[in-house]
């Protein structure tokens, strides 16, 4: 990766309701990302006027879902898709330095995702409803499909030609456990690495620290798992693997 450079990665936030830690996470955005889009996902403040005013391309999606705002952001990219695509939240609690880690492996061609592993960086940064359900996400993974996955973190790093053969639809919680069971199924070459994470930066959080958000959240994952646990037993993936790369598979749009 060349120091400094801009290369042709794209950053997706989604964002809902945050005016007031999107300034910290714009303004840490690392240069060698080409460009940012961020996805107002049914905002009531100025989420949408703050983003603009770092420079961001602005998609609204009215519809609040976390994995429908992913996939509005990369249905706005369509037209001209990026080499690359990287996620992460818009609540300040990652440490956008790591970018440049995250990107080098798939720059280099040597992986098509590198997965963030949150390590708390404060106390308090991950919730005991957080540490808990992503235990058992993973424990459920590695049971299922023998690799053991480490968090279920947001920030993610993941070219445009992998993305197209997971075909993610899951427009809720499940997005993230989406991506990575689907990158197992279809042999993606996968790594972590391990991150910063703190407590968010301003704001309220919409899914760990509610009970219904936490629940809401939960059930999504076990469903998520379930579903392409089913799809895997009735022999979906065979059919995936012996299809030509990028015959046919597209990211449903939202």
């Amino acid at each position: 990766m060349t120091e400094g450079r801009p290369i042709e990665a794209v950053l997706i936030i989604p964002a809902r309701n945050e005016e007031g830690a999107l300034p910290e996470v714009l303004g840490k955005v690392p240069g060698v990302i080409g460009g940012v889009v961020v996805v107002d996902n049914g905002s009531t403040d100025a989420t949408a006027a703050v983003a603009a005013s770092f420079g961001a391309e602005v998609v609204y999606e009215p519809v609040p879902g976390y994995g429908r705002a992913c996939l509005a952001g990369l249905a706005a990219l369509r037209a001209n898709p990026p080499r690359i695509v990287a996620f992460v939240d818009a609540d300040g609690s990652d440490d956008l330095s790591f970018f440049r880690e995250l990107l080098a492996p798939v720059v280099a061609g040597e992986r098509d995702l590198v997965l963030g592993r949150r390590i708390p960086a404060e106390c308090g940064a991950l919730s005991f409803q957080q540490r808990f359900g992503h235990v058992l996400a993973t424990f459920l993974i590695r049971l299922f499909w023998g690799h053991r996955f480490r968090d279920l973190g947001p920030m993610r790093v993941i070219t445009w030609e992998a993305l197209e053969r997971l075909e993610m639809q899951d427009q809720a919680f499940g997005w993230t456990v989406e991506m990575q069971v689907r990158a197992l199924r279809h042999g993606l070459r996968i790594l972590e690495l391990d991150v910063p994470y703190r407590r968010r930066r301003a704001g309220k959080s919409k899914i760990s620290r509610t009970i219904s958000g936490t629940f809401k959240a939960g059930s999504t994952i076990l469903f998520v798992i379930a579903r392409e646990l089913l799809l895997e037993l009735r022999g979906d993936t065979a059919k995936e693997k012996t299809a030509a790369p990028g015959a046919g598979a597209r990211i449903k749009e939202s």
